[in-house]
């Protein structure tokens, strides 16, 4: 069975334990070790517990990087009690650099894997700084054997005009997990509006999305509501608590669990939020979120702003809704049509989809495990049993 050793910049990041679901279902045996940002301390997870490399902070490079290197100085020690692993699979650029020090600390022959589902700005730089993070990139990902990575803009315009790693990129999209039933829709729980309600669920880290609904649901004055769930970036508003307190038509809710919590909150919204401006005409131009398949798979209907590839994406598939203008005025523009014969036909259109569209089956979870036994020393279980029969056979095809 393959061993993975897993390495990850943030334990408590829900996408962790959805990658920790895909590989232990496609077959694979799963250490996991990391950083956390939350200080009450990673937990475990799905029955796993965690090598704990310590608090990081968000947004803080600095002390990211000095909690790096403190931990490259101290790997020895912190993997003495675990078996040598397959593959290593390093989770952003942060715990590539541990990869390699890890794959070290092992003999040095073991295959590293990118997985990187999001292009940091300083990467994108065209100046001394940008040239400098990306050449540590090539230099830590020198024997990468993989990149793995969500969505195909990332490929088109990153991995093959401007990254320095020459590794194959396999595309693994941020869909909801599904292993052993089929995937449902949620019930339609939500009133046939108005009131109308925008779900904007997951990572929480856009001020101007903040900015721009709640500005767009006092101008309207309630017919559109918006419910925010999930994790806020504390340290990417000013005050997120207060400014939601005093926003008499927007409302945070809390976090929630994925995927077993997904069909009830979209099922309470109409529409979703699948827009961020973070890094504005860069990463967020080119990321397929993972509220994109959630939201489609559930029945609430996206939207996205002109221009990125999630708008590509949702014109390819004839869905949604596309915001020409980024500001109140453009989104009253784009509902002010809105009725209830309109609305259900762009859920219709939705619902209408293939669900494995929007889901990572268990096939897909044995593709990406069978992936990585490719690039590692391993024999997958076919060829063993094939090397078995054929050492217990005589040269004349009689057995032995």
């Amino acid at each position: 069975m393959l061993h993975v050793l897993y390495l990850v910049h943030d334990l408590n990041d829900p996408a962790v334990r959805r990658r920790v679901i895909m590989l232990a279902a496609g077959g694979a045996t799963v250490t996991l070790a990391g950083f956390h940002r939350d200080r009450t301390g990673a937990v475990a997870i799905e029955g796993i517990t965690p090598i704990d490399f310590g608090l990081t902070a968000d947004g803080k490079l600095i002390q990211r990087a000095g909690a790096v290197a403190r931990t490259m100085l101290r790997l020895q020690h912190l993997f003495k009690r675990i078996r040598k692993p397959d593959v290593i699979v390093s989770r952003n650029l942060e715990m590539l650099a541990i990869a390699h020090r890890a794959n070290a600390v092992f003999g040095g022959a073991i295959p590293i894997v990118y997985e990187c589902l999001d292009i940091h700005r300083l990467l994108l730089r065209h100046d001394i700084a940008g040239a400098i993070i990306r050449r540590s990139e090539g230099y830590f990902g020198r024997r990468a054997k993989l990149i793995v990575t969500s969505s195909p803009a990332f490929i088109d315009y990153y991995f093959r005009s401007m990254s320095a790693l020459r590794a194959p990129v396999m595309l693994v999209e941020n869909k909801v997990i599904a292993l052993d039933e089929p995937a449902q829709s949620s019930p339609f729980t939500r009133s046939h509006g108005p009131p109308w309600k925008i779900g904007w669920f997951g990572a929480l880290r856009c001020r101007r999305s903040l900015k721009l609904l709640s500005d767009f649901s006092r101008a309207l004055e309630g017919k559109f509501e918006i419910v925010l769930r999930g994790r806020p970036a504390y340290g990417a508003f000013d005050d997120f608590d207060a400014i939601v307190a005093k926003e008499p038509y927007l409302s945070f809710l809390g976090p929630y669990k994925n995927p077993e919590e997904l069909p009830a909150i979209y099922g309470d919204v109409h529409f979703s939020w699948a827009i961020d401006f973070f890094e504005e005409g860069l990463n967020s131009s080119w990321l397929l979120p993972n509220r994109l398949y959630e939201g489609c798979l559930h029945g609430a209907v996206p939207i996205a702003v002109e221009g990125t590839e999630t708008a590509r994406f949702l014109a390819r598939h004839a869905i949604g809704l596309c915001l020409r203008e980024a500001t109140p005025r453009g989104l009253i523009a784009l509902f002010s049509q809105m009725d209830i014969p309109l609305f259900r036909q762009l859920r219709n259109a939705v619902i209408s989809k293939d669900k494995e569209r929007w889901t990572a089956v268990r096939a897909d979870c044995v593709a990406l495990v069978g992936k990585l036994t490719e690039i590692s020393a391993v024999e997958p279980p076919q060829r063993r049993l094939h090397s078995l029969v054929s050492a217990n056979v005589r040269s004349n095809g009689e057995p032995i």
